[in-house]
């Protein structure tokens, strides 16, 4: 509904002056205080200039125009934004669906098709002002109409798969599972307000995510049927497991700076390294979606250029507490849940399965580069103990079968869990799949590995993966406790505040032995040297917009 402008005085919030000042007391690191700030409205510019640094140039060089780059990267099934499950959906629909915002690589999150917004000091109100001039390449304007279809459509909680309803939660009426009365207002043709019942410092961080691309009105759910978007490309010839190719849309007038290629290929080579390591080295790509492991020294010996991101990306061994093996619930008992932690050191899946190249984790997925993070200590490593833990819950002879993806990464890292619970005296199998039959049932295996990508913010990472419910919810973990800890610490604009909950809330996760998340990985990206645009981004995103080859 459309409703008269509310009048807002120009300030920056409290929260980011209080991050401002902790970050020159050298308390808070300047990629934390940037995504906290312009999380809160803080333009990226102003940012800078409030931890007295300079703004960042938009790039280094201006590429040419025209071209074609040859991208590595896996194709997978399209379907309507809002439940994709891994960033390469995205990244080749990002031609022509864009978002209200962007995650960039030094922590500021930057306006794309919003020119800027801003939140109340209680994290309640929320106003966003549309950048003026976009239009659809169909050639209609771009409105706040089609903002407030999306966030509607975004809180649709009962879709099956839309886990951006979990981002956007404290806008959804528990009773209907859709977007509060009210919640959601049109003031003018640029400009939408949500009213939020309960503080919620993470809304615009969620819409950075890569399930948030805007899509518009009528939108039938399948992005290649009518590629309407305001993007400055459009979707080629598109075959799962083999090639993703997206043109130019000459046609479209876009509204942004960049879009220098006339084509973008991405190439799927599997998820084996080796078969991407023989593609680079016989000339069929120009640029790697990520390298891995021990292939990143054989990377490096073709002169591409690195780029490395030290991220909050993870991998998590879960085991499933809904599901069923043999007419039982194993992973229902919290005892054999710890057991299974307690039987594995992290350090040695770190440099098993990942040669060491990132950090130890605690089994609780907060990193220690969230601004909340709070330490409370390495998880326990006591295979003795674990094993007293599956006797006492009567499942000393029971076989668990750890699944995993037939990788370069994940699967060794399975297999240093798996041989360290044998050590211990717990019996496990293994299970290796291929990529194309893992992930059509991903979230429903009883015991089995998963990868995650960065989030700003801890808490996002916690409302997407933990809470009751949740569609991304993987390890069908439900506690009352920390969904009600996890809602107040959403509400806590000062992450010093939200740490004291934090503590509660991870400890929660240890005690419950909801995963076993061995390390924290640092990430990287190869390509040709005259490629611009390439660096490895936190979350894997590819902005095409930006990609482009060196005059």
């Amino acid at each position: 509904m459309r409703v008269p402008a509310k009048t807002h005085t120009e300030h920056i919030h409290p929260a980011a002056r209080s991050a401002a000042d902790e970050t020159k007391n050298g308390t808070m690191s300047r990629r934390e205080f940037f995504a906290r700030a312009t999380a809160l409205g803080v333009g990226v510019a102003a940012a800078y200039a409030m931890v007295g640094l300079p703004a960042p140039k938009a790039r280094a060089a201006t590429p040419q125009q025209g071209g074609t780059l040859r991208i590595q990267s896996e194709v997978r099934p399209l379907r309507d934004p809002r439940t994709f499950d891994w960033p390469q959906m995205s990244n080749y629909t990002r031609g022509w669906l864009e978002y209200l915002v962007e995650y960039n690589r030094d922590g500021t999150i930057r306006p794309m098709l919003l020119e800027s917004w801003t939140v109340s000091d209680d994290a309640t109100e929320y106003v966003l002002n549309l950048r003026p001039g976009v239009k659809w390449n169909n050639g209609d304007d771009f409105v706040a109409e089609d903002v407030a279809f999306n966030i509607e459509r975004w809180c649709e909680k009962d879709v099956e798969g839309n886990s951006m309803a979990a981002r956007l939660d404290a806008l959804i009426d528990p009773d209907t599972n859709k977007a509060r009365e009210g919640a959601i207002e049109v003031v003018d043709d640029l400009t939408v307000r949500l009213n939020l019942p309960r503080p919620d410092i993470t809304l615009i961080a969620g819409m950075s995510d890569y399930p948030a691309q805007i899509v518009p009105r009528g939108f039938g759910g399948d992005p290649m049927a009518d590629p309407v978007g305001t993007g400055p490309y459009l979707p080629g010839e598109y075959a799962v497991g083999d090639r993703g190719v997206l043109v130019r849309n000459e046609g479209h007038e876009w509204w942004g700076e960049g879009a220098f290629l006339d084509r973008i290929e991405y190439i799927d080579y599997g998820t084996e390294q080796a078969a991407v390591v023989a593609a680079v080295e016989s000339d069929e790509v120009d640029m790697v979606y990520e390298s891995i492991g021990d292939f990143v020294a054989i990377m490096d010996q073709f002169g591409w250029a690195k780029s490395e991101a030290v991220t909050a990306n993870t991998v998590v061994i879960r085991p499933n507490q809904d599901a069923e093996v043999d007419g039982m619930k194993p992973y229902a008992d919290p005892r054999v849940r710890r057991a299974l932690a307690l039987a594995v050191d992290n350090q040695v899946c770190l440099q098993l399965g990942y040669a060491g190249l990132g950090t130890v984790a605690e089994n609780h997925h907060v990193c220690p580069i969230h601004p909340e993070y709070a330490d409370i200590g390495p998880a326990e490593f006591d295979p003795d103990a674990a094993m007293a833990l599956m006797e006492e819950a009567g499942m000393a002879d029971f076989e668990h079968d750890l699944i995993s993806i037939d990788d370069s990464w994940r699967k060794p890292t399975c297999d240093a869990v798996a041989a360290q619970l044998r050590a211990a005296g717990i019996n496990v199998k293994r299970t290796v799949l291929p990529g194309s039959t893992f992930w059509n049932d991903w979230t429903k295996y009883p015991y089995s590995a998963t990868d995650w990508a960065q989030r700003p913010l801890g808490v996002q990472v916690l409302s997407l993966a933990y809470r009751s419910g949740e569609a991304w919810n993987e390890s069908g973990f439900a506690n009352a406790e920390f969904d009600r800890l996890l809602n107040e610490a959403m509400a806590i604009p000062d992450p010093d505040q939200r740490r004291e909950l934090m503590a509660q809330i991870q400890q929660i996760m240890r005690d419950e032995g909801v995963i076993i998340q061995p390390y924290w990985r640092s990430t990287y990206r190869h390509a040709k040297p005259e490629v611009i645009g390439a660096e490895q981004h936190p979350t894997f995103e590819i902005h095409v917009y930006k990609l482009g080859w060196a005059a």
